[in-house]
């Protein structure tokens, strides 16, 4: 198989399926008819290995890299599901900071060009049981599953884990999970499975209670995660990531009580080397320090606004690209952007990317600087060029601005 090959087929997963991260809505495909199809196909690979569930409106991916890191810290071999990749495809699946190998997602998508005719799969469905078939060729001791939207209707949630985990239920996706914080909590606690504990990591009573009554409908252990006290790190430095450590001290605990061995020490090391053992970047990720250079892929509302605030708490001008893709509400970002800031507004390169000339109206109106851009590379040369090593520059608003920044730079990075 040549690079080209593997390209060809990865290219034809795209076109063929459709596909949330290019489509949007239309893409979505909810039920778990045709993911019960797929796995049946392939010999239930998900019913073979051990599994931890992690949905939630932020902090899904951090939560599962870092859990990862602390496994791995203790003799473990992880498997890592995420979504979406942000340079590569093979992102989404690794077994211990590895990439999915390109020769297995070649020749798999070889056979899911010969599926039956009663299954058509949506584009997250073929990767989901890509990720499943992976881990159990590859014999993971555990296989962390990042749900990809909501919860009960995703196709993650085919499996039955060990133990699964809430991070937080935020305003996300409302044209598909519902325009209440409580619907949208009760979508997510539709992971909650009989009998298999589950760790909550929001603070908002009404959605704790929403998921500990789910909980306790399935006679399933409820762990409130938030009254957890702890002055333990990670390498990954947004603000954010102290909620995220007590999600995955909690799960630790719930795992040590089905008796596998994490110690203290891993624990510690696991949360401190987070980015070495499972290439986790795009969370508050610094990728220079003079000048500074800070990524961060927070996209929806909750997210902005912790993202924004560590901004607004460094004593420096800043120069700040941002782009959004077309379901976010963009006027409400407009009454939290930095102050001290320099705008840059770009174009995300994807079909659903949106235009910064479709809403200038909003930036005229929020009376800031601003300056619009057709890519991110053009913006950031832009930044680079206005700044002075004293300022910094931020790369935020969208996994998509992010991806295509590091996709340009990540080797000068390196």
């Amino acid at each position: 198989m040549t690079n080209e090959q593997y390209q060809e087929a990865v290219d034809w997963l795209f076109v063929q399926a459709p596909n949330y991260q290019i489509d949007g809505q239309k893409a979505y495909k909810p039920g778990l008819d045709n993911i019960t199809k797929l796995c049946e196909f392939f010999g239930n690979p998900q019913e073979k290995i051990k599994c931890i569930h992690i949905g939630g409106t932020n902090g899904k991916g951090s939560s599962s890299n870092m859990l990862a890191s602390v496994l791995q810290e203790s003799g473990y071999k992880v498997g890592l599901y995420n979504s979406p990749h942000l340079i590569d495809f093979t992102e989404r699946i690794k077994v211990n900071c590895k990439n999915c190998d390109k020769e297995f997602v070649f020749n798999f998508i070889q056979k899911l060009k010969n599926l039956p005719e009663d299954i058509r799969p949506s584009f997250f469905e073929f990767t989901t049981i890509m990720a499943f078939e992976y881990f159990y060729q590859k014999n993971v001791d555990f296989a962390i599953i990042e749900v990809g939207l909501g919860g009960r209707l995703d196709s993650t949630n085919i499996i039955k884990p060990l133990i699964s985990a809430i991070t937080n239920v935020q305003l996300d996706h409302q044209n598909i999970l519902g325009d209440t914080i409580e619907e949208i909590a009760a979508e997510k606690a539709g992971i909650i499975k009989t009998h298999i504990p589950i760790i909550s990591g929001d603070e908002n009573e009404v959605v704790k209670n929403i998921i500990k009554n789910k909980a306790e409908d399935e006679n399933a252990t409820f762990v409130d995660a938030t009254l957890l006290k702890t002055d333990l790190k990670s390498d990954l430095k947004g603000n954010y990531q102290a909620k995220n450590i007590k999600v995955v001290l909690s799960l630790i605990e719930e795992l040590k009580k089905l008796n596998f061995t994490i110690s203290d020490e891993n624990i510690e090391k696991g949360l401190l080397n987070v980015y070495q053992n499972t290439g986790f970047i795009g969370r508050w990720f610094e990728f220079s320090k003079n000048p500074l250079i800070i990524c961060d892929t927070g996209h929806n509302q909750a997210g902005l606004e912790y993202v924004f605030a560590q901004l607004n708490s460094i004593d420096k001008h800043k120069h700040i690209i941002l782009g959004f893709v077309n379901d976010k509400k963009i006027d409400e970002v407009m009454k939290i952007l930095p102050e001290n800031s320099e705008f840059y507004f770009t174009k995300p390169a994807i079909h659903r990317g949106r235009h910064p000339e479709e809403y200038e109206n909003l930036l005229i109106a929020a009376k800031i600087s601003y300056k619009i851009f057709n890519s991110v590379q053009e913006a950031y040369l832009s930044a680079k060029e206005q700044s002075t090593n004293e300022e910094m520059i931020f790369i935020g608003g969208s996994n998509f601005v992010v991806g295509e920044f590091l996709e340009k730079n990540l080797e000068i990075y390196k």
